[in-house]
This record gives C-alpha cells, sequence and structure tokens, in this order.
C-alpha cells in the first residue's frame, strides 16, 4: 500500500462516505469477477516492443483479469466486459474463451456480448496471438502464456456470473492532469486547423468511471475506468512482468478500498511497536533460515495477503483511443546530447534509436510507472468518491465481424474508395520514442532503399496492387499478402457496440489515435441521436475500448497518414482504414438505435490453432546444486550496519530454486513478506506488491546449470516496525515418473525500525 500524504484530507473524508451510498434504487443485475493471469516469468518474450532480448525473469506485480457483467435479468439482455493486463487482446484467446463459455453457460455469453480488452502493457509474456507477424519475436506460440490468459478470463467471468445481484452503476468523469502526452504531435498537426481548434490539447484528457453499487448491501463492488495513455512507462529494457501503469493504478485503487475498510488489517499492524527496538533486535538474531522444505501445490495461495474468494472489490483501467498517446510526459531526448529529438522524425541526428522518451520519474522506470498510475487512480477515486449520476435504460449491443482488406467505403456522393490488404511500411521499422525501433528507418520515412526492399522480396514481393493501394505507404511488409507458414496478418475483424442506458463502449480491435477515436466516437454519437426517436442526446455518453476482442495494429487519420510515422505506417489496411471504420460503426449504431437486429455478414476468423508453430526451447534449472535442496539459501538477508533496516531500504535473499515455468503458482505467490506477531508469522507483502521484487536467473558452476531466485523487499513508508523475513515459494520439474514437487524456504529473520 502506498501513502498519499498529500490527499489525506480528502481521503478521511471520503472514506466516511463509503458506508453511504447514494440511494439509488436496484436497476439491474451486476457482478464482478477477478482472476490471476500471470504467465511465464522466465525465458519468455514479452508482447509490446518486440525486443527479442526482451525476455521475462520476474515479477513485479502479477497480472489479473477484471471482468463486470450487467443485466435486466437472470436471462435478460446482458454484457460481460473483460479488462486484461495484457497487451492486447487476441483473436484466438475470444474465440476459446467463448467455447468454454457455451460448455458452461449455453449462449448465455457470445461474440456479441462479450468484449475482451488490453490495457496494453509492454511488460507481460507474448505468445498468445495467431498471426505471425506478432508472434516472431516470441519464438511462435506459447500455450503456458494462451492458458493463463484463457482461464482467467474464464474464471473472471465466472465469479462476476456468480456474484449477480441488484444493483445500479453511477457515471462520471474528469480530466487527469499530465498522465500522457501526444508522441507524434508533427503528425496530429496534419489534421485540418478547423478541427484541431475544436480541441485545446492534442491528447484526450477525459477519464469516463462507472462506480458498480450493490443494492443490498450499500456497498460498491468495483469501479471501471476508459482513459487513453499507453502502457509503455516500463521500458523495453525491463525483465520483470508488470501491469504498467494501468496495472499499478488498479492496484493502488483496490488496496485504498479495501484497506480504508479494514479487511487487511495485517498491513498496518502496530502489535510490535510496543516492544524496544533493542528487543525485537535480540530476537531476530535468534531466527535462521529454514532450508528449503516441501509444501503442497496451494500452499503458497495461503500466503496471499489478497485471497481471491470472489468477494473482493475490482477496481480496472481500461484502455481507450491510446495510438499516439505516451506516458512518458517529459518528452523525447537523445540519448548522446540530451537535447530534444528531431520533431518530424523523432531521431538524433538521423538515428532513430538515440530517441527516447522520459517518463516522471526519470530515469526510474518503475518510479514513472508509479507516478503514472497514481495520477490515474487519484483521478479515479476522486470521482468514484463524487459520482452521483446514475445509469438507467435498456442494455443491448451489435456485433459484427467485417472483412477490412476490401471495404468499400463511400467519402461522399461520387466518391468510392477501398481498404487494402494489410500492411506496414517503412516507420513501423522505426519504432517510436516509446520503444526505438531498426538502425536505419525513420518515423516519416516515405521511401525504402533497394537492400531492403531485397530483403523484404525474400520474403513476399507486394503486388502492384498493394503498392497502390498503400500509398503514400512505402511497403515494408505486405502482411495481408504472407500466408507461409500461416497468415501473418488479420483479415476479418470484429467491432462491437455495448449499450447500457445512455451509455455506449465501442469495441475497436486496435489503436486509434487521438484525432482518429474523436472523429469515430462523434459519428457515432450523431448516428445514435439522428436515428434513436429520443432515446439518445447529448448527454450520451460515448467511450471507446482500445485493443478490444482481437488486434490489428493502428488506426490514423487520412492526414497523419500522409506523414506516415509510426502509427499511420503500421494502419494496416491502407489510408482510408478509419473512414471504413467509421461507416462500419455507423451501420451498427443505426441498428442499436431503430432495433434492427443485424443478421450477420457471413464471416467469422480462423481458428489457427493447429498450424501454430513453437520454438521457444525447454525450461533450464531442473536441480539444485549438489548438497542443496530448493529454497535452501545461497545468500541471505545481509544485516545492515545500524542493526535495522529503515524506510526506503532494500533487504534482499537469494534462494536457490527451480524455473518459475514448473509451475506458474496461479493466485499464489513467489515471494512473501513474512511479519512476526507474537509467535506466529503472517504475510503482510507477496509478489502482488508494488513494493515487493520477485527476480529468477540462472548461474553455472562447474558446467552445470542453477536457478537462482532473488527477493528484494524495498521497505515502505507505512510499513510497521517489528520483525519480518523473506520467504520463497517454487515447483520442480515434472516429470514422467514423478509430479511436481513443490518447497518453500525462508531467510533469516530481519528488523525494521
Amino acid at each position: 500500500m502506498h501513502k498519499h500524504q498529500h490527499l489525506l484530507p480528502i481521503f478521511v473524508a471520503l472514506c466516511a462516505a463509503f458506508a453511504l451510498i447514494d440511494e439509488v434504487d436496484g436497476e439491474y443485475l451486476i457482478g464482478v469477477g477477478s482472476y490471476d493471469m500471470t504467465g511465464p516469468t522466465a525465458g519468455v518474450n514479452m508482447m509490446g516492443y518486440a525486443n527479442i532480448d526482451q525476455n521475462t525473469a520476474g515479477i513485479h506485480f502479477r497480472l489479473r483479469a477484471r471482468t463486470f457483467i450487467v443485466a435486466e435479468s437472470s436471462q435478460g439482455a446482458r454484457f460481460a466486459f473483460v479488462n486484461l493486463d495484457a497487451g492486447m487482446a487476441s483473436q484466438l484467446v475470444t474465440i476459446k474463451v467463448l467455447q468454454r463459455l457455451k460448455t458452461r453457460f449455453g449462449d448465455l455469453y457470445t461474440q456479441e456480448n462479450l468484449a475482451i480488452s488490453g490495457t496494453h502493457t509492454h511488460a507481460g509474456p507474448a505468445g498468445y496471438l495467431q498471426y505471425v507477424v506478432y508472434s516472431v519475436t516470441s519464438l511462435g506460440f506459447i500455450n503456458q502464456t494462451f492458458d493463463a490468459i484463457v482461464t482467467a478470463i474464464e474464471q473472471s467471468i465466472i465469479q462476476a456470473h456468480n456474484n449477480l445481484k441488484p444493483g445500479s452503476i453511477l457515471l462520471n468523469t474528469g480530466d487527469v492532469e499530465n498522465a500522457g502526452i501526444n508522441r507524434s504531435p508533427s503528425a496530429y498537426l496534419f489534421n485540418p486547423p478547423e478541427e484541431r481548434a475544436r480541441y485545446t490539447t492534442n491528447v484526450d484528457t477525459t477519464m469516463t468511471l462507472l462506480k458498480l453499487l450493490d443494492s443490498a448491501s450499500n456497498r460498491s463492488i468495483g469501479a471501471f475506468s476508459w482513459f487513453a495513455t499507453h502502457g509503455t512507462s516500463m521500458s523495453r529494457e525491463n525483465r520483470l512482468i508488470s501491469g504498467d501503469n494501468k496495472g499499478a493504478a488498479a492496484r493502488f485503487f483496490e488496496d485504498w478500498f479495501t484497506f480504508s475498510n479494514n479487511s487487511l488489517s495485517t498491513r498496518n499492524t502496530k502489535f510490535s511497536t510496543i516492544q524496544n527496538i533493542s528487543t525485537l533486535r535480540n530476537k531476530a538474531q535468534k531466527i535462521k533460515a529454514t532450508g528449503g522444505k516441501p509444501c503442497g501445490k496451494t500452499t503458497s495461495q495461503g500466503f496471499k495477503v489478497r485471497k481471491n474468494d470472489g468477494s473482493r472489490f475490482v477496481g480496472a483501467f481500461c484502455q481507450s483511443n491510446v495510438g499516439d498517446v505516451t506516458p512518458n510526459v517529459l518528452g523525447a531526448f537523445c540519448t548522446d546530447t540530451g537535447k530534444p529529438c528531431d520533431f518530424n522524425h523523432s531521431s538524433c541526428n538521423g538515428n532513430d534509436q538515440l530517441c527516447v522518451g522520459r517518463g516522471p520519474g526519470y530515469p526510474d522506470e518503475i518510479l514513472s510507472t508509479k507516478i503514472i498510475g497514481e495520477r490515474q487512480f487519484e483521478k479515479a477515486m476522486e470521482l468514484f468518491s463524487s459520482a452521483t449520476n446514475p445509469l438507467s435504460g435498456k442494455i443491448d449491443y451489435r456485433h459484427a465481424y467485417i472483412n477490412f482488406t476490401s471495404i468499400e467505403v463511400q467519402l461522399n456522393e461520387s466518391t468510392v474508395v477501398k481498404t487494402c490488404p494489410a500492411a506496414v511500411g517503412a516507420g513501423f521499422a522505426a519504432g517510436t520514442t516509446d520503444g526505438p525501433g531498426v538502425f536505419g528507418f525513420q518515423q516519416g520515412d516515405t521511401e525504402i532503399n533497394e537492400m531492403w526492399k531485397r530483403l523484404r522480396d525474400l520474403l513476399k514481393e507486394p503486388s502492384q496492387y498493394q503498392v497502390d493501394c498503400q500509398k503514400p505507404k512505402p511497403v515494408l511488409l505486405s502482411t495481408g499478402e504472407m500466408f507461409v507458414p500461416y497468415a501473418w496478418a488479420p483479415a476479418i475483424l470484429p467491432i462491437q457496440i455495448l449499450r447500457l442506458g445512455n451509455f455506449v463502449i465501442l469495441s475497436v480491435p486496435g489503436e486509434f489515435t487521438t484525432m482518429a477515436g474523436r472523429r469515430l466516437r462523434e459519428a457515432v454519437k450523431e448516428t445514435l441521436i439522428n436515428n434513436g426517436n429520443g432515446e439518445f442526446d447529448n448527454e450520451t455518453h460515448v467511450v471507446m475500448a482500445g485493443l478490444t476482442n482481437t488486434y490489428s495494429q493502428y488506426i490514423a487519420t487520412f492526414e497523419e497518414y500522409k506523414q506516415q510515422r509510426y502509427e499511420a505506417a503500421s494502419t494496416l489496411y491502407g489510408p482510408h482504414t478509419l473512414s471504413a471504420y467509421i461507416q462500419e460503426f455507423k451501420k451498427l449504431a443505426k441498428a442499436m438505435a431503430t432495433g434492427e437486429q443485424l443478421g450477420g455478414t457471413g464471416l467469422s476468423p480462423p481458428d489457427l490453432s493447429s498450424v501454430q508453430l513453437s520454438l521457444l526451447q525447454d525450461p533450464l534449472g531442473d536441480s539444485p546444486p549438489p548438497g542443496k535442496r530448493f529454497g535452501d539459501m545461497l545468500q541471505d538477508v545481509a544485516q545492515p550496519k545500524g542493526g535495522s533496516f529503515k524506510k526506503g531500504d532494500k533487504p534482499s535473499a537469494t534462494f536457490w530454486s527451480a524455473n518459475p515455468r514448473y509451475d506458474l503458482l496461479i493466485e499464489g505467490t513467489f515471494a512473501v513478506v513474512e511479519m512476526l506477531q507474537g509467535e506466529r508469522w503472517v504475510p503482510v507483502y507477496d509478489d502482488d506488491d508494488f513494493c515487493l521484487y520477485f527476480k529468477w536467473n540462472v548461474t553455472v558452476d562447474n558446467g552445470s546449470l542453477y536457478g537462482l531466485a532473488t527477493i528484494e523487499w524495498e521497505v515502505p513508508e507505512d510499513a510497521a516496525s517489528g520483525v519480518y523475513r523473506l520467504r520463497h515459494f517454487g515447483s520442480s520439474k515434472k516429470t514422467k515418473d514423478s509430479p511436481n514437487e513443490f518447497f518453500t524456504g525462508a531467510s533469516s529473520a530481519f528488523t525494521v525500525s
């Protein structure tokens, strides 16, 4: 739990309001759920930066799937919205989740009324998308990542479904300050001046929050918010699994709510402070490391600080039109000179790799993650506590599968254009200021040198139709024309509208830039108002849920496309992609407004699970050194010179350990901080805490590889004085003849004063 001392006066006032929920009758059935989806934590490539060297090596804090369901009645209209601590949604994940839900619930949850959205963290395991271009750096498909995500979505939906009860939903909005800036401001300036003049900033600063209330208990059960900023506070050099700034905001929000209701009183215990610190030190000196010991598969779950019994408050921070919005709000600078990067190309003397954005905690990326997370959390806390606008009205939804490679778009009465097969341009290879790409490319490139053309053509020379269709994008990879060993990019995409009274969610399968998102929201709202016979008005609130149901990279405006910065170069289906989205979403919106039930397009995306390739090596670190057991200490906690650790210190311990890929310890923990209370050790922090780090690596001894787990605790400001120790959990390799063997071990005790 992190202190926010400047908010203490409002904190005290707001906590008192928890018991007095607004007088709103239960309009709907609502339920929330949450489940651990933390995938393989060692040796698996991370999804987001396409950096083949960025492989997982531990956990900063865990990833979760968070769900809310709202229904008109037990068998009435409903929808489920799932927010993932993941880079994006995946078509194959959606397909398999729907199959599981059909087995359990029949037709209650289908592609029509289920939305699965990613927060866009770049610090989660890769290998769960089915198209080649998204699995190159992960060396193909990774079943362990995929299964963890699918299971977590399923279990969070089951929880939310089982929790359905009468309740109400309040809507609130407000501006988040300094949590995102435009990383392609030169492209934004390509948009018409009269359009830009309508907005005070070149990013959307609005956060929209839903507060979910249980009528029977007069308590809030959750809150879901939408706000656009990239999950790139953690850099391309990071190796620890993290929900990035949105995951951090969710952790802070859920802890704030739970701690304020004293459900986790062990975190703020003052038990030990009644004893003299000298007495505590003497006690700690007598408590030595336990050595490695066997334990059960679920033992670590009992050591979790936040046990998931299905009744916990769920706070989710969802993504929106994030395409050109970076959390690195200090701007982009050249690493060699310290000067600002080139405005148009985001390079330094022509070198894109030297131009890197800086977060507010620069050069500390974890501090930047914390700060951007706190800025979202603090606004959400304010909106949550002041929400008074109840939603009412019908629940509805519309969904369609569209082949985006050949849509005829009616721009006006006399002009019809078409979208293109998927392709990325040269600016795609340049990367962004959040994560620079390949040397030799710059954002804004409209030409490709002959060497890269020859290399491209070895894979697939783009057709002349594709070259002409994509102009002014120079086609670097014609992914929509590449099908070996299987499809490189999606063709058939889902679009979806969810309605909750006068609140509307647009589920989009990609990253819309700021202006692209504004245009789509406005077009849908106008269509609803003009065709809704008074059901919709200017108070209708439309939000965009980005990276939802599948992933198809970026959507820039027609004008931004001309400059061919990263976002435009990654707009797969050509210069008229946004116009196609607006046209097809307007069809859904009109059908919703008039009550028309669409007959479907007859299209469905492919299930490519049977052809997926995986080149990932098996885990390393099968056994401890001779004479050692898993859970034994390699390096015990080094006692500080003053005898006790202070707030901000970082006690750590290293254990002999097996590869954490042998068991993910879902809803469990690899790392625990225990506090001595009387004669009993009580867990007070685990690997889902922002202050605790679980790190794994391999060491070589006499030609053999051995695994090491390091637990590092940054003592927080609100930690009580007392006696502590660090504990590790793990699992050894499962063989044909024996199951996994689970183990644990604890360090020597130490004091915090």
